[in-house]
């Protein structure tokens, strides 16, 4: 893990990075429009219903994306689902990251009776399509965004452990850990002050890169059903509520799916970004 002086060159690099930094600013700006959302967007996303304003085109005076087929503002919903699918996509990386690196590194470190359990419960996820075990889980948790976001967490708990733990193998062995062992140093110290640094710089490359499928997936959830239920202001919900209309009115399934695009788009840059900014080297194969 880089320390002061690492971080000010990784950012040095970073900003060599033309893409990476556009799609952090892009990032910074979703954010802020989610947060703000009760505060700029013109309208309540659920409560201010007119039907005399149903299916109206972007620029409609008063409504600039237009409205939907209840006549609720396209663009207000879409600020406040921000705060739901960006939101529900970086918690679901942060649950399974923290799962997934406790699970990792101890796994690596112990080895023995440990590493064998928990490395055959992370095949037997990983043995399953992501998608269809995110879909078993919600079946039997019952449909909600919560539980939807509980699901794509648990798919995503292998994807860490994995790179946690051979992370530690490739360290536990190294001299400075040695040195600690001779030092009389506990476990929990050389865990936490040794190797957890020296693992979280690629687990958070792999999370950047992850939050991504994160928002897709819960948003496939709400799509289906499985997720944020109407008349919730989400961007898999609209998507679903404006998959009816795609002929008369295209602007309902457009706006969000544009919305889900532009934001993974953003995140694969800057998650591509800090990679290379993280270890130069890749760059140079």
């Amino acid at each position: 893990m880089p320390g002061g002086g690492g971080w000010r060159t990784v950012w040095r690099r970073l900003r060599r990075d033309r893409f990476a930094v556009a799609g952090l600013a892009f990032l910074v700006v979703v954010v802020l429009l989610g947060l703000l959302a009760p505060w700029i967007a013109p309208y309540h996303p659920t409560r201010d219903v007119d039907l005399t304003l149903r299916l109206r085109p972007p620029g409609t005076p008063g409504h600039l994306l237009g409205t939907d087929e209840l006549g609720r503002d396209v663009l207000s919903r879409l600020l406040w689902g921000t705060r739901l699918s960006v939101g529900v996509g970086f918690l679901a990386t942060l649950e399974a990251m923290v799962v997934g690196v406790i699970i990792g590194v101890l796994a690596g470190y112990y080895r023995g009776p440990f590493d064998a359990v928990a490395m055959r419960g992370v095949d037997i996820l990983m043995a399953f399509p992501y998608v269809l075990l995110a879909i078993a889980i919600i079946a039997a948790l019952g449909p909600g965004l919560t539980n939807a976001m509980l699901a794509v967490a648990i798919t995503g708990i292998p994807y860490y452990a994995r790179i946690a733990r051979g992370q530690v193998l490739a360290l536990r062995d190294r001299e400075f850990i040695e040195a600690q062992h001779a030092l009389g140093a506990p476990d929990w110290r050389i865990l936490v002050r040794h190797i957890l640094p020296n693992v979280l710089s690629p687990i958070i490359v792999a999370a950047t890169l992850d939050v991504g499928w994160m928002i897709t997936a819960a948003a496939g959830m709400s799509f289906l059903g499985l997720g944020a239920q109407p008349p919730t202001a989400e961007w898999g919900v609209m998507l679903s509520d404006g998959r009816k209309y795609i002929r008369t009115a295209p602007h309902l399934s457009l706006l969000p799916g544009m919305a889900i695009f532009l934001v993974v788009l953003a995140l694969n840059l800057a998650g591509d970004g800090l990679r290379d900014a993280l270890d130069p080297r890749l760059k140079d194969r």
